[in-house]
């Protein structure tokens, strides 16, 4: 019984170190086709528009131009940067030249949590502006009490709904803006990594 239950747990031992070793490939294989995707030319409106599926630019640099729709701005709340809890501040930016509309996530801004209802001051400049950042799928979804709000504040950000909202011809994916800190928001993103090891 003893040997039994030892060529049991030896053959367990064994398969789930194999079945680490086959997640870890995985990993490495994406992490790879990741790392291909961000060195590729800059994705410029043109390319972007043009692309059948705009998800197979996801991790592409991109520098898009266009107008703020800065009344349509959401904030992402219980999002976290520098092991601080506050905002990811989305705007969407309607693409120079066309109707379309692009979501960008524009970065991190603290929260007042004496005042929980308010938004933060962020300056969103008019006229045209040119973004610097990534192509990204939308934001990673939270848990969540209730139904979806629609507000300013917002848990989560489903596209179709605020396509719905907005009215606005959405593109799929979203620009995660990236350069140095301005506006009041703070863009010290982490490196996209699975974490193979």
């Amino acid at each position: 019984l003893i040997t039994l239950a030892t060529v049991l747990g030896v053959a367990l031992t064994v398969s789930m170190g194999r079945w680490q070793l086959n997640r870890a490939a995985e990993k490495e294989s994406l992490q790879a086709s990741m790392d291909a995707q961000s060195s590729k030319h800059l994705v410029d409106a043109t390319a972007l528009l043009a692309a059948p599926d705009p998800l197979t630019l996801v991790h592409q640099h991109a520098w898009l131009r266009g107008q703020w729709l800065a009344d349509q701005t959401v904030y992402l709340d219980n999002r976290q940067m520098h092991a601080k809890v506050g905002f990811f501040a989305v705007t969407p930016l309607r693409l120079a030249g066309s109707d379309h509309v692009i979501l960008v996530q524009r970065g991190w801004v603290a929260r007042n949590f004496e005042v929980r209802e308010s938004v933060p001051a962020i300056q969103t400049p008019g006229g045209s502006v040119t973004i610097e950042g990534r192509i990204a799928p939308p934001p990673g979804k939270l848990f969540e009490l209730g139904s979806p709000s629609v507000t300013a504040i917002r848990q989560n950000l489903n596209l179709q709904q605020f396509q719905a909202q907005t009215r606005a011809p959405l593109l799929p994916v979203i620009l995660v803006q990236t350069g140095p800190a301005s506006e009041g928001l703070l863009r010290d993103w982490p490196a996209v990594n699975l974490g193979v090891e």
